[in-house]
């Protein structure tokens, strides 16, 4: 657990916290420590670090800078995002019940729906943006609140503080997925929300070489809770990624809000593109939670005035399915390709793609419809990536 509460800004904290100078080499970088085994004491005495899937050096650097940024009492680094998504439910026990949000990921959905299952665990999902719809589904066996920040396609916003009072007044557990929103833009713990987990592998490391998940809480008992089904079931992160997501947290504020700033300018030039029959960005005074978003991104600032919204755009095309998958498979600068939070721009088609784990008649259900595109903007020049998408386009018009 990280003891660094530092009164520093963000982006100090992301440089200095858990990156500390290796005291006998004076390397401002710290040593990858890829040992399995440490040497102990004694017969019965244990040091620090015994075995490396219960903790690691390299690991627990990363761990008391996420847990600096993220303002809780300690983190926790898995092997992947959807490996600490299953942390979580592992706190769960056979009767018990979730209500997640029906805008998520759809590892997630797959999760809850075709594994969590098996272990007779029930899931309901609801519109989180309507917090009667969330009440009406919990019933006494309900455990747990899962929800995203951003939602996954659809850019819904999660009204975190109110959801937090909800499942607080009902004695109930609430985790966040705050992959697209990043601790740089929002900080779920600050709202009062249990457990925030991100995919590291997109943001938090921001260069597509690495693959990681994280889990931040506040309250030290949960923190030992999830430490123990961790290391009991032996999903953490490995030194190499570790090591690559602390040197990508050292550029997150920059990169994401560079990120965002391209992001808004090519959701107002979609929105204006005769082709495009909606665009979904919070940013987007048209986003019918726009309000609310910034309401919530606009507590985490920098240095600047200016609210970020994140560099994730899903936009609608006036096109069949065909046509979206031909403009898709056009884009030269967006890669087509799933995951996102990188330096490099992708594109790609949610029915056909990220969230083709769900039945159709569930995606039809949840609005994530045959012409949806969903993008992850990058670093790129944003006039260059406006060329791309409208050469794209064009095909088809």
């Amino acid at each position: 657990m990280s003891s660094s509460n530092s009164n520093h800004k963000f982006r100090t904290r992301a440089i200095h916290v858990g990156n500390e100078v290796d005291p006998q080499t004076g390397a401002v970088v710290p040593p990858i420590h890829f040992a399995s085994t440490f040497r102990q004491p004694g017969a019965g005495e244990w040091g620090q670090y015994d075995y490396s899937r219960s903790g690691n050096p390299t690991r627990t650097g990363l761990q008391d800078t996420l847990a600096s940024l993220e303002n809780g009492c300690g983190s926790l680094a898995f092997s992947s995002g959807m490996a600490a998504i299953h942390g979580v439910t592992m706190l769960l026990e056979s009767g018990d019940h979730v209500v997640a949000g029906s805008d998520i990921y759809g590892g997630a959905y797959r999760l809850l729906h075709q594994i969590c299952n098996r272990s007779g665990i029930e899931v309901t999902l609801v519109d989180v943006t309507d917090l009667n719809a969330i009440e009406n589904a919990i019933t006494d066996r309900t455990k747990l609140i899962w929800t995203e920040s951003i939602g996954n396609p659809r850019m819904t916003i999660s009204d975190l503080p109110a959801i937090a009072r909800l499942a607080k007044s009902k004695g109930i557990l609430s985790g966040v997925d705050n992959t697209f929103g990043t601790p740089a833009l929002l900080r779920p713990l600050d709202f009062g929300i249990d457990i925030v987990m991100h995919s590291a592998t997109k943001y938090l490391g921001g260069h597509s070489d690495c693959l990681g998940g994280t889990l931040a809480v506040a309250d030290s008992e949960l923190y030992d809770q999830l430490y123990f089904v961790q290391n009991a079931t032996g999903a953490v992160l490995d030194p190499m990624s570790s090591f690559l997501i602390s040197r990508g947290l050292k550029t997150l504020d920059l990169r994401v809000r560079e990120q965002s700033r391209t992001a808004l300018r090519l959701a107002k030039w979609l929105e204006a593109h005769s082709m495009v029959r909606s665009v979904l960005y919070p940013g987007l005074a048209s986003h019918n939670q726009h309000e609310l978003a910034g309401q919530l991104f606009g507590q985490h600032q920098s240095d600047s005035d200016e609210t970020h919204f994140g560099a994730m755009i899903t936009f609608e095309l006036d096109a069949t399915l065909d046509q979206v998958r031909e403009v898709c498979q056009s884009t030269e600068l967006f890669h087509l390709a799933v995951s996102l939070g990188a330096v490099e721009s992708l594109i790609e088609q949610p029915a056909t793609m990220s969230h083709a784990s769900y039945a159709p008649e569930a995606r039809a259900a949840h609005g994530i419809t045959d012409s949806l595109i969903r993008l992850s903007v990058g670093l790129e020049s944003p006039t260059d990536l406006e060329a791309d998408l409208d050469r794209a386009i064009s095909i088809i018009g």
